[in-house]
């Protein structure tokens, strides 16, 4: 049985394709939009598979994400900045992203994050809630959101798609 021009079978046993692509297809942004927790998995430094849950969304046609600068999976991105993203629904349907990362940080990472989170919550104009591990905020303008995720070291993460597979 043939695949379709750019898609490749992942098994003989198996209807799931994969895709070799630098953005996720149509299917999988609509994917990620109604299902934008995934589990990131990244490379530890003995070899083995480290696995956190992120949020993501599309902002302009680029897969984003959040974190700060001194979080685990940040340094270990920078020592290799390549992972998986894993997303999933409750009807067993999933799909599989692996992908290179660019981090942005320092003062373009505040104005990008902040672009970031106004696309994520849906909210393109007026006050931002923001909620981390390390502080909770409500109606924040966007300078002010910028000012804390500054304060925080936060950080962008910017994937560039390499491949996707799943059962979309």
């Amino acid at each position: 049985m043939l695949a379709p021009p750019g898609l490749a079978f992942k098994s003989a046993s198996t209807a799931s394709l994969v895709a070799m692509t630098t953005q996720p297809n149509d299917a999988a942004i609509s994917f990620i939009a109604a299902h934008p927790h995934a589990a990131m998995i990244t490379v530890g430094g003995d070899g083995r598979p480290r696995a956190v849950k992120i949020e993501a969304a599309m902002v302009d046609g680029v897969l984003e994400s959040a974190s700060h600068a001194d979080k685990l999976r940040t340094r270990r991105l920078r020592r290799d900045p390549r992972c998986s993203l894993y997303f999933a629904d409750e009807q067993h349907a999933w799909l599989s992203l692996d992908v290179g990362v660019t981090i942005i940080d320092g003062e373009a990472a505040a104005r990008a994050l902040v672009r970031f989170f106004r696309v994520r919550d849906e909210r393109p104009t007026g006050p931002l809630d923001y909620h981390s591990d390390r502080s909770h905020h409500l109606g924040l303008s966007g300078s002010e959101l910028e000012e804390v995720l500054a304060a925080e070291e936060a950080v962008l993460f910017r994937f560039t798609v390499e491949r996707q597979y799943g059962n979309l």
